[in-house]
């Protein structure tokens, strides 16, 4: 769906207190989640405001989200 929020407090509400955990005391983990976040609000900006981009470049920027949503997870679960 175009514009969807994909936070990661929607996309795994189940760990939100570990996420804010994590994001408190691992750096890289803050990072992670940081640019997760910004991609995600680049994305649906994209989307929900019709500006023209290049399929390319939309597809890496998907890309790159979904990435860093698995590290995210594995970290979450492990």
């Amino acid at each position: 769906m175009l514009g969807e929020n994909h936070a990661l407090f929607i996309e795994f509400p189940e760990m939100q207190d570990k996420i804010q955990e994590l994001k408190m005391v691992d750096e890289s983990f803050k990072a992670m989640s940081d640019r997760y976040h910004q991609l995600d609000h680049t994305i649906r900006g994209l989307e929900s405001n019709n500006v023209p981009t290049e399929d390319s470049h939309f597809t890496q920027l998907k890309l790159e989200r979904l990435q860093l949503k698995d590290k995210i997870y594995s970290i979450l679960t492990n």
